[in-house]
């Protein structure tokens, strides 16, 4: 019988403005993937539901109050574990509605983009793959 491997858990929110815009986060220096842009979000803790997770997340980062009703999963990507970590699962929620104006509480920038800006900026592997998913039509998925 074989062990599974550590998952690390994280929650991220799909925030759009009225012009359809990605609200997206720069990662501040000092951390793990320093001056990439990601979505807005973090690490579930023990025993935390991740839609919970996702709420406190968004009012300790961005200052935004967002209700459980208004949290909907919409995308999910996964990396296996490695010499530089444990796997890493995240799951994509939109984000309907907010209280707030989102601002950086956590020392990064961040900024609304459009779907082919948000491609060009530099992210993590993971935070990519949730874009695309988000961008490419069902049709063209590709099969299990």
């Amino acid at each position: 019988m074989t062990t599974n491997p550590t998952v690390m858990l994280v929650v991220a929110g799909l925030l759009r403005d009225e012009k359809g815009r990605f609200l997206l986060q720069k990662r501040p220096p000092g951390k793990r993937h320093a001056g990439l842009w990601e979505f807005p979000g973090g690490k579930v803790e023990t025993s935390e539901m991740p839609r919970l997770a996702l709420v406190r997340e968004l009012a300790e980062e961005l200052g935004i109050a967002v209700g459980l009703p208004d949290v909907g999963p919409i995308a999910f990507a996964e990396h296996d574990a490695d010499a530089d970590g444990p796997a890493i699962v995240i799951l994509l929620y939109n984000i309907e509605r907010w209280t707030g104006d989102p601002l950086s509480l956590e020392g990064g920038e961040i900024g609304w983009f459009s779907q082919g800006e948000a491609m060009d900026l530099p992210k993590p592997k993971l935070d990519r793959d949730l874009l695309e998913a988000l961008i490419r039509p069902c049709s063209q998925a590709s099969p299990a």
